[in-house]
């Protein structure tokens, strides 16, 4: 399977005029902080000085894990098919936060163990009624972690706009999460797994003993495709597809807390350019999530505490883009409000 090519969104020229673009506005220099920085940004991403936010969307994935089998979720699997109708029904957080800030969502059965049908508002792309339990064996096929990334590409190239934020749900996922982050940063198991939906401590051992034992039993694994399908989702694949597609369509990418995060650390290993293309929505507080980003060296918009997933922290940052593109296209210039500027 070919992975194309990323072009980093490294342009000194452009670089330097948008810094000269941001300094000349009616403020001290550096005055709105990380806003020049995310203004900065999304100019190199549409390779312009006059970005826009045109559709913003977020896709909610959801899937579901063998894992739980091995009693690593304080909640029963059926909660992933349930909450895909609250979805589809408007009635969870990333519906309220969504229609705050008049983002669509979409909403992808990437694989559930739950026949919905035909549904008014759900993209079917289910590869299997949920993975295997990679305790036992390895979570998907090859085949099946290629076809999830394939289309997660198609799902990106069917959609307008040039903002995409990515959210998530499927029970026992922050496992699959965490033996991701073990097998691809390195970091100690007990540094990568948390509480995830509420377990106990006691819980959170047995699901650290969990993974550690698999990634013992699959010792081998290193090709970061391969440790995706062995210990991933089949939304936690669809996503990093997704994220690829958009990074090379030159969409921005919100990326929302741990689960997601999982996913592009898989892209970033395949393509390290993508990292250019994201904004971080948020450092969430699930146990393992701030070493995450400190290991793609990422600075997180919003530190609220949130450990929902959905796209929570994606919807919930999108007023910062908006204010980003604004000032750097709207705000006044020293020249043109004839103010004058400092006399050094």
């Amino acid at each position: 399977m070919k992975i194309l090519d990323l072009v980093s969104t490294t342009d000194a020229r452009l670089s330097l005029a948008l810094g000269d673009a941001i300094d000349n506005k009616t403020k001290p220099l550096g005055s709105l902080g990380r806003l020049e920085e995310l203004a900065r940004q999304i100019g190199l991403v549409q390779a312009t000085t006059t970005p826009t936010i045109l559709d913003p969307a977020i896709l909610v994935f959801a899937g579901d894990h063998g894992v739980v089998a091995e009693g690593v979720s304080a909640y029963p699997q059926e909660v992933t098919w349930q909450m895909v109708e609250n979805f589809l029904a408007g009635g969870a957080a990333i519906n309220v936060f969504a229609r705050q800030n008049a983002c669509a969502i979409h909403v992808v059965d990437a694989g559930v163990n739950h026949a919905f049908g035909e549904r008014a508002g759900l993209i079917d792309r289910k590869v299997a009624f949920g993975t295997r339990n990679f305790a036992v064996e390895p979570a998907m096929s090859g085949d099946e972690c290629a076809g999830a990334l394939e289309r997660g590409f198609a799902l990106m190239r069917d959609l307008p706009g040039n903002v995409v934020g990515f959210g998530e749900m499927g029970i026992g996922n922050t496992t699959a999460a965490a033996a991701l982050m073990h097998k691809l940063t390195g970091a100690p198991a007990g540094q990568c797994v948390g509480a995830g939906t509420g377990l106990s401590p006691d819980g959170v051992l047995r699901k650290q003993s969990v993974i550690e034992a698999a990634v013992r039993k699959h010792a081998g694994v290193a090709d970061p495709l391969d440790v995706l399908a062995t210990f991933g989702g089949f939304e936690i694949a669809m996503m990093a597809g997704a994220m690829l597609e958009g990074a090379r369509m030159r969409k921005l990418l919100l990326i929302d807390g741990f689960i997601v995060t999982s996913a592009l650390l898989v892209a970033a290993r395949l393509q390290p350019a993508i990292l250019d293309y994201c904004v971080f929505a948020h450092c969430s507080s699930e146990h393992g999530h701030r070493l995450m980003l400190e290991h793609l060296h990422a600075k997180p918009l919003l530190h609220l505490n949130l450990r929902l997933g959905e796209g929570t922290g994606s919807a919930l940052c999108l007023p910062l883009l908006h204010a980003a593109v604004n000032f750097l296209n709207q705000m006044a210039t020293f020249s043109s409000a004839q103010v004058s500027e400092r006399a050094d």
